[in-house]
Order: C-alpha cells, then sequence, then structure tokens
C-alpha cells in the first residue's frame, strides 16, 4: 500500500469541523470536513496514528473510490474498475456491508452481492487466479450509496473508535440511563475548550464518561493506544508503524494535577464511573462523589460544567425533566464565572432552565437530535 492514501473518518454530525481539527493538529493533509465526515490524504504510518490518536471521528476508512450508481450494472462496473489489489493481498477476506440512502440503488442485500461479486472479478483477474481465496486476514469493505453516489471503503478499525476499551458493556452498565458515547463526550469537552486548566464539573455524570474524555484531553493522551485495530493484523502493512505510533503518542502526554469531579444522584452510578476511570488509567486525576445536581454549589468562584442531564424522552418523565433543569437552572443562575455547556434534546429546554442559551451547537447523542447549550455568564 504504499504511495498517498485517501482516508475517509465517519463523524456524528454536528462535529466533522472537532475532527477535521484535530487531523489538521497531526499535520495530515488535504483535510476537509463534509456532512458525516471527514476526507484526509496520508500515508500507511498516518493510518495507524489517525486510528491510536483520534479522538472524535467514529473509525478510519480507506477510501477506494467513489462513482456514481444509479443501476446495479453501473455499480458493479465502477467497483470492478477500482484498484483492489493495491490493497488486499491474494487471499484476502473481505466482507462486505454498507447502506444505501436517497438513491434509486435501495437494497442492501443486492448491493452487498454486486460488490462482493465486482470484487471478487477483479482480484481474479489481477492476480490470474481461477477463484479468490478468503483464507487470509479480514478486510472489511464498507459502501455508502447517498444520492446515488457510491462510496467504497475498507475499514481499518474494526470496533468503532468510541470504543477506548474503558466501557464494558454489563449488566450493572447498562443499568446506566442514556450512556453518551465516548466521541460525543470528547467532542463536548473540545467544544469547551477544557485542557486541564480550572475546575472542571459534571453534576450529572452517569458512567463517567465526560469526566474521563476530560482527563484524556488534559493528559494529551492518545485514546486508542491501549486498543487493537483490524489493520494491526494486515500482512500489507508495516507492523513497526502501530509501535510506532504508540510510542510517539506517549511521549507527548503531559502529567500534572487536574480539578475534575463527576457527580450523580445514584450511587451506582457513581461506582461505575470510578470502575470505568480505572480501566482508562485516569483514576488518579478524577474524583466522582454522589451529589443532587439540584444543589449545585461548586466553592471554586470559576469553571466549567460540561454535563449531559436526563432527556425526559419518554412522555411520562417529560415533567419530571422540566422540573429538574429548573432547579438546576436556579442552582447554577449565581455562577457568575462559571460556563456551562449542556446537553439536551428537549424541545423547551431553555424555558424550563430559566434563561436563554449565549450559543447553541446541534449535535447527535446516537440518533437522538440534540443541541449543546452554552452558557458563559449568568450577569
Amino acid at each position: 500500500m504504499t504511495g498517498t492514501l485517501n482516508f475517509a473518518v465517519p463523524c456524528l454530525f454536528g462535529i466533522e469541523g472537532l475532527a477535521a481539527d484535530e487531523l489538521k493538529r497531526m499535520d495530515m493533509k488535504n483535510v476537509r470536513a463534509e456532512n458525516g465526515r471527514v476526507l484526509f490524504d496520508g500515508t500507511e504510518a498516518d493510518l495507524a496514528r489517525a486510528n491510536i490518536c483520534l479522538a472524535t471521528g467514529e473509525r478510519v476508512t480507506l477510501l477506494v473510490g467513489e462513482a456514481r450508481a444509479e443501476t446495479f450494472d453501473m455499480l458493479f462496473e465502477a467497483v470492478r474498475a477500482m484498484e483492489w489489489e493495491r490493497y488486499l493481498p491474494k487471499n484476502a477476506a473481505f466482507p462486505v456491508s454498507g447502506h444505501a440512502l436517497s438513491s434509486q440503488l435501495h437494497s442492501v442485500p443486492d448491493c452487498q452481492k454486486i460488490i462482493k461479486k465486482a470484487i471478487s472479478t477483479r482480484l481474479t483477474e489481477k492476480y490470474k487466479v481461477e477463484r479468490h481465496p478468503e483464507d487470509g486476514a479480514e478486510y472489511k469493505v464498507r459502501f455508502t450509496i447517498m444520492n446515488d453516489v457510491a462510496a467504497i471503503a475498507i475499514d481499518t478499525s474494526g470496533a468503532g473508535l468510541h470504543k477506548r476499551g474503558y466501557r464494558p458493556v454489563t449488566a450493572d452498565t447498562a443499568a446506566v440511563a442514556a450512556p453518551l458515547s465516548e466521541t460525543l463526550a470528547a467532542a463536548m469537552v473540545r467544544v469547551a475548550r477544557y485542557r486541564g486548566r480550572g475546575p472542571l464539573r459534571d453534576p450529572f455524570c452517569g458512567s463517567g464518561t465526560i469526566a474521563i474524555e476530560a482527563a484524556l484531553a488534559a493528559l494529551n493522551r492518545a485514546p486508542g493506544c491501549n486498543r487493537k485495530f483490524t489493520a494491526e493484523s494486515w500482512p500489507n502493512l508495516p507492523a513497526g508503524i502501530w509501535r510506532a505510533a504508540r510510542e510517539a503518542a506517549k511521549s507527548r502526554e503531559y502529567h500534572g494535577d487536574y480539578d475534575i469531579l463527576g457527580a450523580d444522584i445514584d450511587p451506582a452510578a457513581v461506582d461505575i464511573a470510578n470502575e470505568n476511570a480505572r480501566r482508562a488509567g485516569v483514576s488518579q486525576n478524577v474524583r466522582f462523589e454522589v451529589a443532587d445536581a439540584r444543589a449545585f454549589a461548586p466553592a471554586e468562584p470559576s469553571g466549567i460544567v460540561v454535563t449531559n442531564p436526563p432527556y425526559g424522552e419518554r412522555v411520562m418523565e417529560k415533567s419530571d425533566a422540566e422540573r429538574l433543569y429548573r432547579e438546576f437552572g436556579a442552582a447554577t443562575r449565581g455562577l457568575k464565572d462559571w460556563k456551562i455547556y449542556l446537553l439536551s434534546s428537549h424541545t423547551e429546554f431553555e424555558r424550563s432552565f430559566g434563561r436563554q442559551a449565549v450559543k447553541k451547537r446541534k449535535l447527535y447523542n446516537g440518533m437522538i437530535k440534540c443541541d449543546l447549550f452554552m452558557y458563559y455568564s449568568s450577569r
């Protein structure tokens, strides 16, 4: 896989610019943000660096090609024309998955079959074999067909980049309501421009994701240092690129004392948050306590609040959420020099909270459309 490679990083809607900024700080080339993804150019070594260091992207994919695909014949010929032999070894296994939106080709199973057949045809021709054996390393092919344009890529990450490894799915963690994805929490911390200076508080901490991501940001710690990626098993990539990327990332870490505190009214959630912080290696950098957000009264004169309170998505819970917003708004009204970043999907949040936000930013928590409400001063 020599020469310049093209990459696509799928993102949650609303944070493409943040992911693009991260990639630019990594000195990636030709970075450009689009709806739902960020594109950049790079090398094999950049493939490893992006996977290990990127905090706000969902995964790193090798973009093999894009083409109009209004019919199955067009899709087949476009995929067959792509240089698959550059990416897939002679015996590569290549399962195909993807989705189609607002396109004439809308049957995902049929698109999978066509793409699979086109890749296999190309490889048998180029490797001069009768049949392409799939008994080697796995290269997951992902396709997106949107507005009749097909984008075909190879997933290099495996599990999504939000899978940092510190928040395993168990019966206990499943009990924590509306968990926030790690990538969205990291995005909220970056919007707040928190880098370890001053206090950071999350009064609705749940499983501790925001506080943990804040600690990782303060430490300048690459979120993927302690996990594995699909492309690490690829025989056509130098093994040394992963070791070099991890060593370089660790050499850039900071060391200091940080004032990061998460709180939740549920003792079970606080126990989970403490365990997650231990798994993330930041238990020395964050604290968690049982506390009621409605009585939020920090002793410090200034700081940052980044939080994700309950949304009240169910009808019976809506009035409870509004009351909680009202009481939390009253508790924070006297905080003159605190900045507050609060995520909610509630359409009447500002009315319930009692103040209009200085700024708002549209984000998505999974499939839930939200706003990040920003309050810089109550004066």
